[in-house]
Protein backbone atom coordinates (compact mmCIF):
# COMPACT_ATOMS: atom_id res chain seq x y z
CA UNK A 1 0.00 0.00 0.00
CA UNK A 2 1.38 3.37 -0.74
CA UNK A 3 2.49 5.34 2.55
CA UNK A 4 0.70 8.34 1.38
CA UNK A 5 -2.02 6.80 0.89
CA UNK A 6 -2.07 5.11 4.25
CA UNK A 7 -1.61 8.42 6.50
CA UNK A 8 -4.35 10.19 4.45
CA UNK A 9 -6.64 7.40 5.18
CA UNK A 10 -5.47 7.07 9.07
CA UNK A 11 -5.97 11.41 9.19
CA UNK A 12 -9.71 11.17 7.19
CA UNK A 13 -10.53 8.04 9.67
CA UNK A 14 -9.06 10.16 12.93
CA UNK A 15 -10.78 13.46 11.09
CA UNK A 16 -13.93 11.63 11.17
CA UNK A 17 -14.30 10.16 14.59
CA UNK A 18 -13.34 13.67 15.77
CA UNK A 19 -15.59 15.52 14.39
CA UNK A 20 -18.42 12.73 14.80
CA UNK A 21 -18.12 12.51 18.59
CA UNK A 22 -17.87 16.41 18.91
CA UNK A 23 -21.67 16.10 16.96
CA UNK A 24 -22.62 13.02 19.46
CA UNK A 25 -21.62 15.56 22.18
CA UNK A 26 -24.11 18.00 21.24
CA UNK A 27 -26.74 15.28 20.51
CA UNK A 28 -27.11 14.21 23.98
CA UNK A 29 -26.50 17.88 25.55
CA UNK A 30 -29.46 18.37 23.59
CA UNK A 31 -31.14 15.26 24.94
CA UNK A 32 -30.23 16.13 28.35
CA UNK A 33 -31.08 19.43 28.78
CA UNK A 34 -34.68 18.88 29.20
CA UNK A 35 -34.21 16.53 32.33
CA UNK A 36 -31.99 19.01 34.15
CA UNK A 37 -34.85 21.69 34.14
CA UNK A 38 -37.27 19.57 35.19
CA UNK A 39 -38.31 20.92 38.50
CA UNK A 40 -38.17 24.43 36.59
CA UNK A 41 -40.32 23.08 34.04
CA UNK A 42 -42.61 21.57 36.48
CA UNK A 43 -42.91 24.66 38.23
CA UNK A 44 -43.51 26.75 35.49
CA UNK A 45 -46.39 24.99 33.79
CA UNK A 46 -48.02 23.45 36.97
CA UNK A 47 -47.05 20.04 35.59
CA UNK A 48 -47.54 16.80 36.73
CA UNK A 49 -45.09 13.91 36.56
CA UNK A 50 -46.96 11.88 34.37
CA UNK A 51 -46.90 15.17 31.79
CA UNK A 52 -43.36 15.87 32.90
CA UNK A 53 -42.31 12.21 31.46
CA UNK A 54 -44.54 11.96 28.57
CA UNK A 55 -42.50 15.24 27.65
CA UNK A 56 -39.36 12.43 27.27
CA UNK A 57 -41.77 9.71 26.50
CA UNK A 58 -42.70 12.07 23.31
CA UNK A 59 -39.67 12.85 22.05
CA UNK A 60 -38.30 8.43 22.31
CA UNK A 61 -41.48 7.88 20.56
CA UNK A 62 -40.71 10.29 17.41
CA UNK A 63 -37.29 9.23 17.56
CA UNK A 64 -37.76 5.69 17.32
CA UNK A 65 -40.96 5.79 14.49
CA UNK A 66 -38.45 7.95 12.36
CA UNK A 67 -35.40 5.61 12.86
CA UNK A 68 -36.46 3.10 9.79
CA UNK A 69 -37.23 5.72 7.31
CA UNK A 70 -33.38 7.02 7.69
CA UNK A 71 -32.33 3.24 8.28
CA UNK A 72 -33.51 2.61 4.69
CA UNK A 73 -32.36 6.20 3.24
CA UNK A 74 -28.61 5.28 5.00
CA UNK A 75 -28.50 2.01 3.49
CA UNK A 76 -28.95 3.51 -0.09
CA UNK A 77 -27.46 7.39 0.32
CA UNK A 78 -24.93 9.57 1.38
CA UNK A 79 -25.24 9.04 5.33
CA UNK A 80 -22.85 12.12 6.19
CA UNK A 81 -25.35 14.27 4.32
CA UNK A 82 -28.42 12.50 6.02
CA UNK A 83 -27.00 13.49 9.58
CA UNK A 84 -26.26 16.80 8.74
CA UNK A 85 -29.62 17.28 7.94
CA UNK A 86 -30.52 16.15 11.42
CA UNK A 87 -28.11 17.98 13.34
CA UNK A 88 -29.67 21.23 11.89
CA UNK A 89 -33.18 20.09 12.25
CA UNK A 90 -32.40 19.07 16.30
CA UNK A 91 -30.59 22.15 16.53
CA UNK A 92 -32.97 24.07 15.46
CA UNK A 93 -36.02 22.71 17.42
CA UNK A 94 -33.90 22.88 21.12
CA UNK A 95 -33.85 26.55 20.02
CA UNK A 96 -37.84 26.59 19.51
CA UNK A 97 -38.24 24.76 22.85
CA UNK A 98 -36.73 27.95 24.12
CA UNK A 99 -39.29 29.73 22.94
CA UNK A 100 -41.95 27.87 24.30
CA UNK A 101 -44.79 29.03 26.56
CA UNK A 102 -47.33 26.25 27.05
CA UNK A 103 -46.96 22.29 27.24
CA UNK A 104 -48.37 21.63 24.15
CA UNK A 105 -45.19 24.02 22.04
CA UNK A 106 -42.83 22.74 24.27
CA UNK A 107 -44.07 18.86 23.38
CA UNK A 108 -44.46 19.64 19.62
CA UNK A 109 -40.40 21.15 19.67
CA UNK A 110 -38.94 18.08 21.59
CA UNK A 111 -40.75 15.32 18.92
CA UNK A 112 -39.16 17.69 16.04
CA UNK A 113 -35.59 17.15 18.35
CA UNK A 114 -36.44 13.54 18.16
CA UNK A 115 -37.12 13.26 14.72
CA UNK A 116 -33.41 15.57 14.22
CA UNK A 117 -31.46 13.30 16.40
CA UNK A 118 -33.01 9.51 14.89
CA UNK A 119 -31.19 10.87 11.47
CA UNK A 120 -28.01 11.13 13.34
CA UNK A 121 -28.41 8.38 15.74
CA UNK A 122 -29.44 5.67 12.86
CA UNK A 123 -26.28 6.33 10.79
CA UNK A 124 -23.50 8.11 12.49
CA UNK A 125 -22.35 4.58 13.83
CA UNK A 126 -21.77 2.56 10.69
CA UNK A 127 -20.28 5.77 8.77
CA UNK A 128 -17.84 5.56 11.55
CA UNK A 129 -17.29 2.19 11.45
CA UNK A 130 -16.61 1.76 7.38
CA UNK A 131 -13.69 4.27 8.79
CA UNK A 132 -12.10 1.31 10.38
CA UNK A 133 -11.20 -2.44 10.65
CA UNK A 134 -12.86 -5.03 12.69
CA UNK A 135 -10.37 -5.42 14.98
CA UNK A 136 -10.65 -1.65 16.13
CA UNK A 137 -13.97 -1.03 16.32
CA UNK A 138 -14.83 -1.99 19.28
CA UNK A 139 -12.68 0.81 20.72
CA UNK A 140 -12.98 3.47 17.93
CA UNK A 141 -16.98 2.84 18.65
CA UNK A 142 -16.35 3.43 22.42
CA UNK A 143 -14.16 6.59 21.82
CA UNK A 144 -17.60 7.85 19.96
CA UNK A 145 -20.13 6.76 22.66
CA UNK A 146 -17.75 8.88 25.14
CA UNK A 147 -20.52 10.95 24.09
CA UNK A 148 -23.12 9.62 25.75
CA UNK A 149 -21.92 10.14 29.62
CA UNK A 150 -19.95 13.08 28.81
CA UNK A 151 -22.64 14.89 26.77
CA UNK A 152 -25.14 13.67 29.11
CA UNK A 153 -23.33 15.47 31.57
CA UNK A 154 -22.53 18.07 30.16
CA UNK A 155 -26.52 18.83 29.63
CA UNK A 156 -27.27 18.14 33.01
CA UNK A 157 -24.37 20.53 33.95
CA UNK A 158 -25.08 23.21 31.49
CA UNK A 159 -28.83 22.58 31.95
CA UNK A 160 -29.05 23.12 35.63
CA UNK A 161 -26.67 26.16 36.03
CA UNK A 162 -28.28 28.49 32.70
CA UNK A 163 -31.92 27.12 33.78
CA UNK A 164 -31.59 28.40 37.50
CA UNK A 165 -29.60 31.54 35.97
CA UNK A 166 -31.60 32.49 33.04
CA UNK A 167 -34.72 30.26 33.33
CA UNK A 168 -35.10 27.04 31.56
CA UNK A 169 -36.16 28.95 28.25
CA UNK A 170 -32.83 30.45 27.85
CA UNK A 171 -30.82 26.97 28.53
CA UNK A 172 -32.48 25.61 25.24
CA UNK A 173 -31.69 28.55 23.51
CA UNK A 174 -28.23 28.77 24.44
CA UNK A 175 -27.49 24.68 24.27
CA UNK A 176 -29.27 24.89 20.66
CA UNK A 177 -27.22 27.13 18.90
CA UNK A 178 -23.67 25.29 18.34
CA UNK A 179 -24.96 22.75 16.72
CA UNK A 180 -25.75 24.70 13.73
CA UNK A 181 -21.96 25.81 13.18
CA UNK A 182 -20.93 22.20 12.56
CA UNK A 183 -23.87 21.27 10.53
CA UNK A 184 -21.97 22.04 7.11
CA UNK A 185 -18.54 20.25 8.53
CA UNK A 186 -20.55 16.74 8.75
CA UNK A 187 -22.33 17.69 5.11
CA UNK A 188 -19.16 17.71 3.74
CA UNK A 189 -17.88 14.42 5.46
CA UNK A 190 -16.73 11.68 2.55
CA UNK A 191 -19.13 8.90 2.94
CA UNK A 192 -16.13 6.30 2.93
CA UNK A 193 -18.58 3.49 1.28
CA UNK A 194 -18.30 5.54 -2.02
CA UNK A 195 -15.03 3.93 -2.23
CA UNK A 196 -16.31 0.20 -1.43
CA UNK A 197 -18.41 -2.57 -2.91
CA UNK A 198 -21.56 -3.27 -0.82
CA UNK A 199 -24.51 -5.55 -1.25
CA UNK A 200 -27.31 -3.12 -0.74
CA UNK A 201 -31.43 -4.54 -0.55
CA UNK A 202 -33.04 -3.89 -3.98
CA UNK A 203 -34.94 -0.61 -3.55
CA UNK A 204 -38.31 -2.64 -3.95
CA UNK A 205 -37.91 -5.06 -1.23
CA UNK A 206 -40.70 -5.07 1.32
CA UNK A 207 -39.99 -4.55 4.76
CA UNK A 208 -41.70 -7.73 6.45
CA UNK A 209 -38.89 -10.13 4.52
CA UNK A 210 -35.82 -7.41 6.13
CA UNK A 211 -37.59 -7.47 9.23
CA UNK A 212 -37.42 -11.13 9.41
CA UNK A 213 -33.67 -11.33 7.85
CA UNK A 214 -32.39 -9.33 11.05
CA UNK A 215 -35.46 -11.80 13.22
CA UNK A 216 -33.15 -14.60 12.21
CA UNK A 217 -29.78 -13.33 13.37
CA UNK A 218 -30.27 -14.41 17.38
CA UNK A 219 -27.27 -12.27 18.40
CA UNK A 220 -28.82 -9.62 17.08
CA UNK A 221 -32.09 -9.99 18.50
CA UNK A 222 -30.39 -10.75 21.99
CA UNK A 223 -28.10 -7.93 21.93
CA UNK A 224 -31.23 -5.85 20.90
CA UNK A 225 -33.35 -6.79 23.95
CA UNK A 226 -30.96 -6.36 25.86
CA UNK A 227 -30.05 -2.97 24.68
CA UNK A 228 -33.94 -2.35 25.36
CA UNK A 229 -33.83 -3.52 28.79
CA UNK A 230 -30.87 -1.44 29.56
CA UNK A 231 -32.39 1.71 27.90
CA UNK A 232 -35.41 1.41 29.58
CA UNK A 233 -33.86 1.40 32.82
CA UNK A 234 -30.98 4.13 31.93
CA UNK A 235 -33.68 6.18 30.11
CA UNK A 236 -36.13 6.27 33.28
CA UNK A 237 -32.75 7.17 36.06
CA UNK A 238 -31.55 9.72 33.19
CA UNK A 239 -34.91 11.82 33.36
CA UNK A 240 -35.48 11.25 37.18
CA UNK A 241 -32.49 10.99 39.31
CA UNK A 242 -32.43 15.49 39.21
CA UNK A 243 -35.70 15.42 40.65
CA UNK A 244 -34.95 11.94 43.17
CA UNK A 245 -31.81 14.07 44.49
CA UNK A 246 -33.68 17.75 44.85
CA UNK A 247 -36.85 15.65 46.59
CA UNK A 248 -34.93 12.98 48.87
CA UNK A 249 -31.81 15.45 50.33
CA UNK A 250 -33.28 18.90 49.47
CA UNK A 251 -30.35 19.52 46.93
CA UNK A 252 -31.35 22.55 44.29
CA UNK A 253 -31.41 22.69 40.67
CA UNK A 254 -28.28 23.47 39.81
CA UNK A 255 -26.09 21.70 42.63
CA UNK A 256 -27.93 18.43 42.32
CA UNK A 257 -27.87 18.63 38.35
CA UNK A 258 -23.96 19.67 38.75
CA UNK A 259 -23.13 16.77 41.21
CA UNK A 260 -25.09 13.79 38.84
CA UNK A 261 -23.30 15.48 35.86
CA UNK A 262 -19.67 15.13 37.33
CA UNK A 263 -20.33 11.28 38.33
CA UNK A 264 -21.84 10.65 34.95
CA UNK A 265 -18.92 12.19 33.37
CA UNK A 266 -16.32 10.67 35.27
CA UNK A 267 -18.21 7.02 35.50
CA UNK A 268 -19.03 6.93 31.77
CA UNK A 269 -15.28 8.15 30.59
CA UNK A 270 -13.72 5.09 32.82
CA UNK A 271 -16.55 2.80 31.89
CA UNK A 272 -16.99 3.02 28.46
CA UNK A 273 -13.17 3.56 27.48
CA UNK A 274 -12.98 0.04 29.77
CA UNK A 275 -15.54 -1.44 28.04
CA UNK A 276 -14.17 -0.91 24.51
CA UNK A 277 -10.71 -1.89 25.66
CA UNK A 278 -12.12 -5.29 27.67
CA UNK A 279 -14.00 -6.12 24.71
CA UNK A 280 -11.76 -6.14 22.20
CA UNK A 281 -9.17 -7.92 24.29
CA UNK A 282 -11.80 -10.71 25.34
CA UNK A 283 -13.38 -11.31 21.82
CA UNK A 284 -9.73 -12.29 20.64
CA UNK A 285 -9.81 -15.43 23.27
CA UNK A 286 -13.37 -16.17 22.86
CA UNK A 287 -16.18 -14.83 20.45
CA UNK A 288 -18.72 -13.96 23.27
CA UNK A 289 -16.08 -11.69 24.66
CA UNK A 290 -18.11 -8.34 24.16
CA UNK A 291 -21.63 -9.98 25.11
CA UNK A 292 -19.62 -11.84 28.32
CA UNK A 293 -18.22 -7.60 29.15
CA UNK A 294 -21.53 -6.71 29.20
CA UNK A 295 -23.80 -9.16 31.04
CA UNK A 296 -20.97 -9.01 33.79
CA UNK A 297 -21.23 -5.13 33.98
CA UNK A 298 -25.06 -5.07 34.51
CA UNK A 299 -25.31 -7.67 37.04
CA UNK A 300 -22.65 -5.46 38.73
CA UNK A 301 -24.45 -2.73 38.85
CA UNK A 302 -27.80 -3.42 39.68
CA UNK A 303 -27.32 -3.76 43.03
CA UNK A 304 -25.35 -0.27 43.41
CA UNK A 305 -28.67 1.30 41.80
CA UNK A 306 -30.89 -0.10 44.85
CA UNK A 307 -28.38 0.78 47.43
CA UNK A 308 -28.43 4.29 45.76
CA UNK A 309 -32.27 4.35 46.03
CA UNK A 310 -32.70 3.46 49.59
CA UNK A 311 -29.42 4.85 51.70
CA UNK A 312 -30.48 8.18 53.83
CA UNK A 313 -26.42 9.38 53.35
CA UNK A 314 -25.78 11.41 50.43
CA UNK A 315 -22.44 10.63 50.15
CA UNK A 316 -23.27 6.75 49.44
CA UNK A 317 -26.01 7.30 47.51
CA UNK A 318 -23.57 9.16 45.42
CA UNK A 319 -20.79 6.42 45.73
CA UNK A 320 -23.44 3.96 44.67
CA UNK A 321 -24.52 5.87 41.65
CA UNK A 322 -20.91 6.42 40.81
CA UNK A 323 -20.38 2.65 41.04
CA UNK A 324 -23.76 1.80 39.21
CA UNK A 325 -22.54 3.81 36.71
CA UNK A 326 -19.11 2.83 36.10
CA UNK A 327 -20.55 -1.17 35.19
CA UNK A 328 -23.54 -0.17 33.23
CA UNK A 329 -21.24 1.59 30.41
CA UNK A 330 -19.01 -0.86 30.15
CA UNK A 331 -21.50 -2.15 27.68
CA UNK A 332 -21.52 0.59 25.01
CA UNK A 333 -19.10 0.00 23.17
CA UNK A 334 -18.87 -4.08 23.31
CA UNK A 335 -22.99 -3.69 22.28
CA UNK A 336 -22.69 -1.33 19.87
CA UNK A 337 -19.55 -3.13 18.51
CA UNK A 338 -21.36 -6.67 18.03
CA UNK A 339 -24.64 -4.96 16.28
CA UNK A 340 -21.84 -4.42 13.49
CA UNK A 341 -20.06 -7.70 13.30
CA UNK A 342 -23.19 -9.71 12.93
CA UNK A 343 -24.87 -7.55 10.48
CA UNK A 344 -23.86 -7.62 6.73
CA UNK A 345 -22.45 -4.29 5.68
CA UNK A 346 -25.42 -2.98 3.04
CA UNK A 347 -28.04 -3.77 5.75
CA UNK A 348 -25.94 -1.95 8.79
CA UNK A 349 -27.69 1.32 8.87
CA UNK A 350 -31.23 -0.47 8.39
CA UNK A 351 -29.83 -2.60 11.40
CA UNK A 352 -29.76 0.42 13.03
CA UNK A 353 -32.35 1.45 12.56
CA UNK A 354 -34.59 -1.15 13.76
CA UNK A 355 -32.23 -1.60 16.98
CA UNK A 356 -33.51 1.81 17.85
CA UNK A 357 -36.67 1.68 17.30
CA UNK A 358 -36.90 -1.60 19.17
CA UNK A 359 -34.76 -0.16 22.17
CA UNK A 360 -36.75 2.55 22.45
CA UNK A 361 -40.25 1.76 21.84
CA UNK A 362 -39.27 -1.15 25.47
CA UNK A 363 -36.99 1.51 26.72
CA UNK A 364 -37.29 4.49 27.37
CA UNK A 365 -40.30 5.80 24.97
CA UNK A 366 -41.72 4.24 28.19
CA UNK A 367 -40.14 4.32 31.07
CA UNK A 368 -40.27 7.99 31.98
CA UNK A 369 -44.17 8.22 31.55
CA UNK A 370 -44.31 4.92 33.50
CA UNK A 371 -42.02 6.05 36.51
CA UNK A 372 -44.18 9.43 36.50
CA UNK A 373 -47.09 7.53 36.89
CA UNK A 374 -45.77 5.24 39.42
CA UNK A 375 -44.13 8.18 41.45
CA UNK A 376 -47.57 10.31 41.40
CA UNK A 377 -49.03 6.93 43.36
CA UNK A 378 -46.33 5.36 45.91
CA UNK A 379 -43.29 8.03 45.53
CA UNK A 380 -40.62 8.42 43.38
CA UNK A 381 -37.89 6.23 45.08
CA UNK A 382 -40.08 3.19 45.04
CA UNK A 383 -40.69 3.81 41.25
CA UNK A 384 -37.34 4.18 40.71
CA UNK A 385 -36.99 0.47 41.67
CA UNK A 386 -38.09 -1.04 38.43
CA UNK A 387 -35.07 0.09 36.45
CA UNK A 388 -32.54 -2.46 38.48
CA UNK A 389 -34.93 -5.14 37.59
CA UNK A 390 -34.65 -4.10 34.05
CA UNK A 391 -30.76 -4.14 34.24
CA UNK A 392 -30.97 -7.60 35.74
CA UNK A 393 -33.06 -8.86 32.37
CA UNK A 394 -30.37 -7.13 30.55
CA UNK A 395 -27.64 -8.81 31.95
CA UNK A 396 -29.05 -12.41 30.95
CA UNK A 397 -30.07 -11.42 27.47
CA UNK A 398 -26.67 -10.30 27.04
CA UNK A 399 -24.99 -13.52 28.79
CA UNK A 400 -27.24 -15.90 26.76
CA UNK A 401 -26.76 -13.74 23.15
CA UNK A 402 -23.34 -15.06 23.27
CA UNK A 403 -24.45 -18.31 22.52
CA UNK A 404 -24.93 -17.70 18.50
CA UNK A 405 -22.12 -14.96 18.37
CA UNK A 406 -19.74 -16.73 16.14
CA UNK A 407 -22.19 -18.64 13.57
CA UNK A 408 -24.24 -15.18 13.03
CA UNK A 409 -20.40 -12.77 12.54
CA UNK A 410 -19.57 -15.48 10.08
CA UNK A 411 -22.51 -14.99 8.07
CA UNK A 412 -22.29 -11.13 8.05
CA UNK A 413 -18.78 -11.74 6.74
CA UNK A 414 -19.59 -14.16 3.78
CA UNK A 415 -23.06 -12.42 2.81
Amino acid sequence: MNPAHSESSTSGARYALALLLAVNLLNYIDRQVLYAVFPLIKADLKLSDTGLGFLGSAFMLCYMLAAPIFGRLGDKGNRARIAAGGLALWSIATMFSGLASSYRMLLSARTLVGVGEASFGTVSPVLLADYFPRERRGRMLSLFFLAIPVGSALGYILGGQLGQAFGWQRAFLLVGLPGLFLALPLYLLKDPRQRVTVTTSAPAEAILPELQRFWKNRTYVHATLSMAAMTFALGGLAQWAPSFLQRSFGLEVARGNTLFGMITVVAGIFGTLAGGWLGDRFQKRNPTGYLSVSAVGFFLGAPMMVLALFTSSLTICLSAIFAAELFLFLNTGPLNTVLVNVVAPGRRAMGFAINIFIIHALGDAISPAIIGFMSDQWGLSRALLITPVAVLVAAGFAAYGGRFMECDQRNAEEN
